[in-house]
């Protein structure tokens, strides 16, 4: 936790410095091409039959590719690749009476995260870009303790971000939609992920 907040306030620290190289900032009315980077922590869970006794907190770390799809009005179409610690730090469940229930375990799991979103954007007076979004995410584990749980996953992401002078913040919710439980061999369990995000980022 110490070097997940350590690297958050890094990233605050040398944000300005990048900034300076911006050409003149983000503009809703001639952008039809941005790149960026994201860096930012979430708060995940695990729900269902075999649910979450604990959070967990997780850093998030990746690029995003945007294109214009309408020259009539500044929507967006984003797409990335991000690499995410979600899950749990203690998991229980299958506390039936034909089932006996599973000794708790950690649920660490670390995902490669392609999310596919539309954003529209609202400028303010100041130059504030508004970026509400909505879309699907698909993601794989790569890493973390799967006992129990598929490794695939797929779900939906909303939220909204603000840009200015290429600094970029956002606040999401997302939730999946695919069953991730895999003991379903001595019944029909059903459990999802879902996660609270904050990423700053730059776009260029």
């Amino acid at each position: 936790m110490k070097k997940l907040l350590f690297a958050i306030v890094a990233f605050f620290a040398a944000a300005p410095s990048f900034a300076q190289f911006s050409s003149g900032g983000f503009s809703l009315d001639e952008e039809h091409l941005y790149w960026g980077v994201r860096f930012g922590v979430n708060f995940s869970s695990i729900s269902g039959d075999l649910k979450a006794d604990e959070g967990r907190t997780g850093m998030t770390l990746g690029g995003v590719v945007g294109l214009r799809v309408t020259d009539s009005s500044p929507v967006f179409l984003e797409s990335g690749l991000y690499y995410t610690q979600r899950g749990a730090n203690k998991l229980e469940g299958f506390q039936t009476a034909d089932v006996p229930n599973v000794k708790s375990f950690d649920g660490h799991l670390n995902y490669l995260e392609v999310p596919v979103l539309i954003k529209y954007g609202v400028t303010t007076e100041n130059n504030i870009a508004i970026l509400p979004f909505l879309g699907p995410y698909f993601s794989y584990c790569v890493a973390g303790d799967t006992d129990y749980l598929k490794r695939p996953d797929m779900g939906f992401k909303v939220g909204c971000g603000v840009e200015w002078n290429n600094l970029y913040l956002e606040a999401l919710y997302q939730f999946g939609v695919v069953n991730i439980c895999d003991y379903n061999n001595k019944g029909d369990f059903s459990s999802h992920g879902n996660a609270f995000g904050i990423n700053l980022g730059i776009n260029f």
